[in-house]
């Protein structure tokens, strides 16, 4: 009767949540982002664009190097103590090795910025580990990867975005329609040069 009692009183004791536990911006309702390669693509751009958006939030980072990752979180860490006003709100989780941050299930999607040679093998690995995936260009060094990549995303029905966004960008739009109205000649000779 004592323990019927007691889980009684407990059940109902008012108990004060935090208004932030609820509504549009609880942390459930929050899109967990981890980080694979923290280079300038990664800092310059892809954290930087992403982050401001308040339905997702960085919670992870990870590089081979380790001076680049420390700065990823210094980046993150400081980006939401300075929205929140809150020291701690976020202590960014650092990786050296994007297989283990695979395997942490508060994770829900990643954005990976690595070298172009190695952009296939972690979004297939992420792809495997249920995460939807943010991927810079190219999605693959050869036309097989893309094919296992693309095999990977159907499998696990996760999400995959390619960062072609150069392709929606104004000037480069306005580019293309100059070729092809013929408003700029006749074109006989296109030089590439990359990156950057």
């Amino acid at each position: 009767n004592n323990s019927l009692l007691t889980t009684a009183a407990v059940v109902g004791f008012p108990t004060i949540v935090p208004a932030s536990v609820f509504g549009k911006n609880a942390p459930s309702n929050k899109i967990n982002i981890g980080q694979i390669g923290c280079g300038r693509i990664a800092r310059d751009h892809d954290i930087h664009d992403t982050i401001r958006f308040d339905q997702s939030r960085y919670v992870a980072v990870c590089d081979l190097d380790s001076n680049r990752a420390a700065d990823a979180k210094v980046l993150v860490d400081k980006f939401y103590k300075e929205k929140t006003g809150k020291d701690k709100y976020m202590d960014t989780k650092i990786y050296d090795d994007y297989r283990e941050m695979l395997l942490n299930k508060d994770i829900d999607a990643v954005v990976i910025s690595t070298p172009d040679h190695w952009h296939s093998q972690p979004a297939m690995e992420a792809a495997l580990a249920g995460k939807d995936i943010y991927l810079q260009k190219p999605t693959s060094l050869t036309v097989r990867e893309g094919q296992q990549l693309r095999d990977a995303v159907q499998k696990t029905g996760v999400i995959l975005q390619v960062g072609t966004q150069q392709r929606a960008m104004p000037q480069f739009r306005v580019a293309a329609e100059l070729v092809r109205n013929g408003r700029i000649g006749k074109i006989h000779t296109v030089k590439i040069g990359l990156p950057g």
